[in-house]
């Protein structure tokens, strides 16, 4: 039973009961058709085949193309990897730096540390929240070997423009796209822009491979390379000729992502559906905006951004703070920006007034398959009240 919130004693940062006994996240967590997916097991497991590219995997590779309108689809263990092996593989040979966002993923830039790359960070466009040609174009140097462009957690970043810089300076453009499986830019489904593109299949994202994670391509040539170095570096038995690792989606992951995958369009609605919940119930809360979906395009809609504006009362950490005491797990959006954290390996940076700006403002509320609609009304109203409660609540804060 959810624990109403009239006077700020209610509030369990003052010792109350919390609003939610079980927590609201902010992850997907969708479980597809328990029947559909040990259908798709029993596939690999009546060839006697459970890992090293087998028929659930391949199958997976091909639906995926399909949806992404691709020629290829390589699928991997995690998207960390994906990212990793994908970044070495279209590093201009003798150029040291990939340059990237800073208010993105917080262990972005260890990717680049893992592909043996130092990361510059560029700073984003206010309106996109994303790097844009323009943010990134002052940065590009002899030393630039890639360009990282990554689709921020709500619609997407101008690809056209960035593929216009890349072809400008030679240097290859990949995209980091691990949230936005479901969309489309100027009406093209994300997955075959850039040279490649990089796809995540976490639990908590909107296709559930318990684990894993993919690229789409349109290159042969990468696509090939990129199988051998997700298996060791093997082309052919005992033929090592690449860097490999053992980067291999195993069946029962593919399994789990193809009974999602089936399941997609229903989530999307549901999904759609939650968003135009919080719409209605965020309305008139001073201070507080939602993130628009760009709903010209093909969208998910999973993922819920709220921008706190000056006429936001409270200080964001503390907003924050009251939140999770209440079991309503809102998280800061990307903060601190990566070139404001300590790492173990070098990087690069200059000014980034914008992302340091955007970083202070933004937090991501409850969204996915645990959170019904009168989960999401408790939410908003929590909200409501912590506006209006504002100066009593400070107050008591600092006692």
């Amino acid at each position: 039973m959810k624990n109403a919130k009239r006077t700020i004693t209610d509030l369990a940062l003052f010792g109350a009961d919390p609003l939610f006994v079980a927590p609201r996240s902010t992850s997907s967590l969708v479980a597809p058709d328990f029947d559909r997916f040990l259908s798709y097991s029993r596939v690999f497991y009546d060839a006697h085949q459970y890992t090293n590219n087998g028929p659930v995997v391949q199958m997976l590779e091909q639906r995926l193309a399909d949806f992404h309108q691709t020629r290829f689809c390589i699928t991997f263990c995690s998207g960390f990897w994906a990212l990793v092996l994908t970044i070495r593989a279209l590093a201009l040979p003798g150029r040291k730096e990939l340059l990237m966002p800073s208010l993105t993923y917080r262990r972005m830039a260890d990717v680049a540390a893992w592909a043996g790359l130092t990361p510059r960070f560029c700073d984003v466009d206010a309106d996109t929240l994303a790097i844009s040609a323009h943010t990134a174009r002052s940065h590009i140097n002899d030393d630039t070997a890639l360009i990282l462009g990554v689709h921020p957690i709500v619609n997407c970043c101008d690809v056209t423009a960035l593929e216009q810089l890349s072809q400008d300076t030679g240097i290859p453009l990949f995209l980091d796209a691990v949230e936005s499986v479901y969309e489309t830019f100027d009406g093209r489904k994300v997955g075959s822009f850039g040279v490649a593109e990089c796809f995540s299949l976490h639990a908590s994202k909107l296709l559930n491979g318990f684990e894993g994670g993919y690229i789409t391509t349109n290159d042969a040539a990468l696509a090939q390379r990129l199988l051998a170095m997700r298996g060791f570096g093997f082309y052919t038995p005992d033929n090592v000729v690449e860097l490999g690792m053992n980067a291999k989606l195993n069946e029962v992951h593919a399994a789990m992502a193809l009974a999602g995958l089936d399941n997609l369009e229903q989530q999307v609605a549901d999904n759609r559906q939650r968003y135009r919940i919080y719409q209605r119930e965020l309305q008139g809360i001073v201070g507080a905006r939602l993130v628009a979906f760009d709903e010209t395009e093909g969208c998910g809609f999973k993922n819920i951004l709220i921008e706190l504006l000056d006429a936001w009362p409270l200080p964001r950490e503390l907003t924050i703070r009251l939140l999770n005491a209440e079991h309503v797990l809102a998280r800061a959006y990307y903060s601190p920006p990566l070139h404001m954290k300590t790492s173990g390996y070098p990087t690069l940076t200059g000014q980034l007034p914008v992302t340091e700006y955007l970083a202070e403002r933004y937090l991501l509320l409850p969204c996915g398959n645990f959170v019904d609609e009168q989960d999401i009304v408790e939410v908003c109203r929590l909200m409501r009240f912590l506006s209006e409660q504002a100066e009593a609540i400070q107050e008591m804060s600092i006692v």
